[in-house]
């Protein structure tokens, strides 16, 4: 693996400053690339821009039973405050009721009232200090002058935890675009074969990840042929649509890990596991026992990969966080902001939640540069990733030269920018126990074909803890 050029994507489709598209293809490529390594075949893998374009916006392109996927959940998203802007995110009941108590609100009009007197950093730290989500609105330059800000900045975007390499840069890897834009149209529109042709069938996958980025990095696991397991807490269950668009060839259990009865169980899940990967808070797994440092030493052969929001270091290394919020903190909503049609100016966002999905490709490369690791020593590994470290390697990345200020790239001008005209997404159908499904397939092509998944998701939490 070789440094990519320092160079921004040749190819544009969508607006703003910063170089999503090179974070898409290389993102992508990382895992493209990772299992070139791992199955010995330089070039078998390859990403494209359409592949990778539709993938990053999966959520928005699956229809289950005809209907698109509901967004955001009316309390989240960009508010005033008497300084400046916030970001909340109250999509999941319980992070609501969290919110509403940090401001002592009942209603949307009263959660309003309370920030219109507050600062900014007073609300958000409120909101954090009840275990709410929220971020203030940050210019790039306060939060690099933060502490936080300064630990996202440390380190490279896979920390590799022991091993020969302290991990792998955005950059090692190539941008994984195969040619021209439509290039994802060539060879057959069909799955790369049966499982038994596919490079991780027979390793087993324990997924205790949740809403994005974990869920995809396993998602694209189970499209490479591995038996991924789902676990997730009966207490706090995931959005269904959520779900859907993210458990596409996995099984889902529920599971109290609180239960000595369950934990025991997981045990034995774990000694015929190939490798795990958490999604949750730095230090919520701890008390069971789930931390890389624990597993290996319990499982040295395990391959462990963790992802989170903040990273390990700096003073937010506890917190939650969503893609949104890791936005608003880092310096991306004011970059992205702009002046609404009442003439003032509010916070932006990114065109799809590009951290979350460039989060979740690097942490399915992982795993797959530990596994090869793993062929050759015998003994397992672990990595991690974080979306505040990846929303630096995006600022990293050469900033467009030409910067669109707004929509869709296929809905401006050729005049206004360079444009990349990418084909419709390739969609694929399948029956499902939710209804008919409309989706687009993972973003690798494999030998020239195009991957698709095995199975559609399954009932939530209908599967037992057991491998098949």
């Amino acid at each position: 693996m070789g440094a990519a050029a320092d160079a921004p994507s040749p190819l544009r489709w969508w607006a703003g400053p910063l170089d999503v598209e090179g974070l898409a293809l290389r993102s992508v490529g990382a895992a493209a690339e990772a299992l070139n390594l791992y199955t010995g075949a330089p070039g078998r893998f390859r990403t494209a821009p359409a592949l990778a374009a539709a993938a990053f916006d999966s959520f928005g392109h699956l229809r289950i039973g005809g209907r698109a996927l509901q967004g955001f959940a009316p309390l989240s998203g960009f508010r005033r405050t008497s300084d400046g802007w916030i970001r909340l995110h109250a999509n999941y009941p319980h992070h609501e009721q969290r919110l509403l108590r940090a401001l002592g609100a009942a209603t949307a009009a009263g959660v309003e009232a309370a920030l219109g007197s507050m600062t900014s950093l007073e609300a958000e730290a409120a909101i954090q200090d009840h275990g709410g989500i929220a971020a203030a609105v940050r210019t790039r330059g306060e939060w690099l002058a933060s502490d936080m800000g300064r630990a996202a900045a440390t380190g490279p975007w896979i920390i590799r935890d022991g091993g020969s390499t302290p991990g792998w840069g955005l950059k090692d890897f190539p941008a994984g675009a195969a040619g021209p834009a439509g290039d994802a149209a060539a060879g057959p529109a069909q799955a790369a074969g049966g499982s038994q042709q596919l490079p991780l069938a027979g390793l087993r996958v324990l997924d205790l990840t949740r809403v994005i980025a974990g869920p995809v990095a396993t998602r694209l696991l189970a499209a490479l042929g591995a038996d991924v397991l789902r676990v997730d807490p009966p207490a706090l269950p995931e959005i269904v649509d959520q779900f859907v668009d993210t458990a596409f060839g996995k099984r889902s259990a529920e599971a109290d890990l609180g239960l000595p009865s369950t934990r025991q169980h997981l045990q034995q899940l774990l000694t015929d596991a190939d490798v795990v990967v958490t999604g949750y808070r730095g230090g919520a797994l701890d008390r069971f026992g789930l931390n890389p440092r624990d597993l290996l030493a319990a499982h040295p052969r395990l391959v462990v990969v963790t992802l989170d929001s903040w990273g390990r270091a700096g003073p937010w290394s506890g917190l939650r966080g969503f893609d949104s919020i890791v936005q608003a903190a880092s310096g991306i909503a004011h970059l992205y902001g702009r002046e609404d049609d009442d003439g003032g100016w509010r916070p932006g966002a990114l065109p799809v939640q590009a951290l979350d999905h460039a989060t979740g490709y690097g942490a399915a490369a992982a795993v797959v540069l530990l596994l090869a690791e793993r062929r050759k020593t015998g003994r397992g590994g672990a990595a991690r990733l974080s979306l505040a470290r990846t929303a630096e390697e995006l600022f990293a990345l050469p900033l467009n030269p030409r910067p669109l200020s707004s929509g869709p790239l296929h809905s401006l001008s050729p005049e206004t920018a360079d444009t990349a005209q990418l084909p419709e997404p390739g969609y694929r159908s399948m029956e499902s126990s939710y209804g008919p499904l409309r989706y687009v397939p993972p973003p690798l092509l494999m030998s020239g074909r195009i991957l698709d998944y095995s199975a559609p998701p399954p009932p939530y939490g209908s599967s037992d803890l057991t491998w098949t």
